[in-house]
């Protein structure tokens, strides 16, 4: 009776140990990079021992990966989900250009992109779980949702997929280099709502028979 009581005041402290953990790792690797990020400066920033750290996560590249994947899932939002398919699939389309444009421009996303680009060829194990987490997670979701529509409104994918890729590239353009290269500033609202208004025409355009 006694280390069942003890369990369960226990499992709780963990998870907190945890969260604050992948907190510390997710502004330390942004604000640092991945090299100058130490595992005793991730423990110092998250009030916990060095062997906290290690327990929870076995060396650098899990504790990396593992921030990636959950600052991924805070910043991808659900944009295919409880998508009405009976909606003029103008204002579907408009919808999730909006969301993603909003998605990648954001700064949080941009100072992702650059820790990513930063690690290049030479970590390619690390960059690859970004890719799956972010950029590849939205993609299927785009090409699951367009394969739904093909054959309807007189639209035809011939590769959902292909499309998909389209699609998104078109929404980032060439603002969204800009931003990550420093050159640019945010769109405001009405250039942005533009921007998004545009590429859903031209997309219907391409792929309507």
């Amino acid at each position: 009776m006694k280390s069942t009581s003890l369990a369960g005041p226990g499992r709780p402290k963990d998870l907190a140990k945890r969260q604050a953990i992948l907190d510390a790792a997710k502004s330390l690797f942004i604000r640092n990079g991945y090299i100058q990020t130490s595992m005793d400066a991730v423990a110092a920033e998250a009030g916990v021992s060095k062997l906290t750290v290690y327990s929870h996560f076995v060396d650098k590249e899990t504790l990396f990966s593992c921030a990636v994947v959950a600052r991924c899932e805070e910043e991808v939002p659900e944009l295919f989900v409880d998508v009405p398919m009976d909606a003029p699939v103008e204002k579907v389309l408009l919808g999730i250009a909006r969301g993603f444009q909003t998605l990648i421009n954001s700064p949080e996303s941009i100072d992702l992109n650059r820790l990513i680009i930063t690690l290049g060829p030479q970590a390619s194990s690390l960059t690859q779980v970004f890719f799956e987490a972010g950029p590849q997670r939205v993609l299927h979701e785009l090409e699951r949702f367009l394969g739904k529509l093909s054959g309807k409104n007189g639209l035809h994918f011939e590769s959902p997929l292909n499309a998909a890729g389209h699609f998104l590239s078109l929404i980032k353009g060439v603002h969204h280099f800009r931003l990550l290269i420093g050159t640019g500033e945010i769109a405001d609202e009405q250039t942005a709502d533009h921007h998004a208004r545009e590429v859903v025409t031209l997309f219907l355009k391409a792929y309507r028979v």
